[in-house]
Formats: C-alpha cells, structure tokens, sequence
C-alpha cells in the first residue's frame, strides 16, 4: 500500500458546476471525518462536500458519503478512484458548487469519478512502513552509548525522561526491532532490553 507524502488538490468545470477534490493524508477514520466537517464548515456556500476516505495497513477500513446528491453518483465513484490508486491513510473531499444545469446522473459519476481522478494524477506517495513503537528504560551511561547507535536501526525518538535514569521511547520500522533488542542487549550486558508498546503500528518511511 502507498500514503501520500503531501495534499494535492484539483478544479474540474462541467456545464458551470464547480467541482474541487482534494486529497490530504489522515491517520485514522476519525480523523478523516472531523476534516470532512471542517470542510463543510470552510465550504459553507457549496452545495455539497463529498467524501470518500481509506484507512488501515490493507487499505480495508473505508466510508463515504453522498452528501445530498443521487445516491451512488458521487460517494461511492470516488471511493472507486481510491481503492484503485493502491493508496491508503486517505480522505479525498470533492465539493460541488452547483452552476445551475442538472448533470443527470451518468454526468455526476463522471464528474465526480473525473475530479477525484485529477485530484491524485499528481500526487506524490510513498510505500506503507510497518513500525513498532518501544520503550527502553536506561542508565546514563547506558542512554548516551544506545542513543549513538539509533540511526543504525531508522529508529526515531518520540519522548525522554530523565530522573534517576532515562526511560526513553522512540519507533523503528518492524523489521529492525529484533536486531535492535539484541543489539540493546550488548550494549547494557543484558540490563535493558525496549518494551514494545504498539505492535505493527503503520507509518511512512521520510
């Protein structure tokens, strides 16, 4: 699976109907429609925002919406170009500023399926990275010698607190966090070893 890298959006005019899609990257369902509320708050004066989204490792947690259009002819040809992009993490909103002229409901699908299309023709992704999220509870001495060797494994720090000793929690991609345990071993001589906190937790490699 891909995630974008960045939003893109797109105008499409049909018979003086405005139609705008933009596509933004989003981490979770929720996420996704709070953005799609926020947008129909920021598009107050269109006559509709619709809505498909695509979230999950396997792209298998999705939803749209219509939103007052025939149904079928909007939501669902968006979801369409989603699932057909290979890109997950996704909200694609298309909103519609009606231009008078009724498009019928074979011109809707094709306006909306048009938009969306535009919308991620440009768009730059990358691959889905599976991370793993720990937690490694440190000396001093042991926190300086581990912290030189983080980049080795891709492994990015998320927090630090220091009192008697440093608990320290950071992620890396799956696939290095078992040679980053054992790694964690022979530096501390078996005194610490990372807690995983959030199994196969998805992100994006930079």
């Amino acid at each position: 699976m891909l995630i974008l890298r960045q939003g893109t959006r797109a105008e499409l005019i049909v018979r003086k109907s405005r139609f705008l899609a933009e596509a933004t990257p989003v981490a979770s369902p929720g996420e996704a429609r709070e953005l799609q509320r926020e947008r129909k708050r920021v598009y107050a004066d269109a006559n509709h925002v619709v809505f498909a989204f695509v979230c999950g490792p396997q792209g298998g947690v999705m939803g749209c919406s219509d939103d007052g259009e025939p149904s079928g002819t909007a939501g669902r040809p968006v979801m369409e170009v989603l699932k057909g992009s290979g890109i997950t993490n996704i909200l694609l909103t298309v909103t519609r500023w009606f231009g008078g002229t009724l498009l019928g409901t074979g011109g809707l699908v094709r306006a909306y399926t048009e938009s969306a299309q535009l919308a991620l023709a440009d768009a730059q992704t990358a691959e889905l990275v599976p991370l793993t999220r720990f937690s490694l509870a440190l000396t001093y001495l042991q926190y300086e010698t581990v912290r030189r060797r983080l980049p080795e494994f891709a492994a990015t720090v998320t927090g630090e607190e220091f009192g008697a000793g440093v608990t320290l929690a950071g992620e890396l991609p799956t696939s290095k966090f078992a040679a980053f345990s054992a790694a964690v071993r022979d530096l501390t001589n078996g005194a610490a070893v990372p807690r995983e906190l959030v199994p196969n937790d998805e992100s994006v490699t930079p």
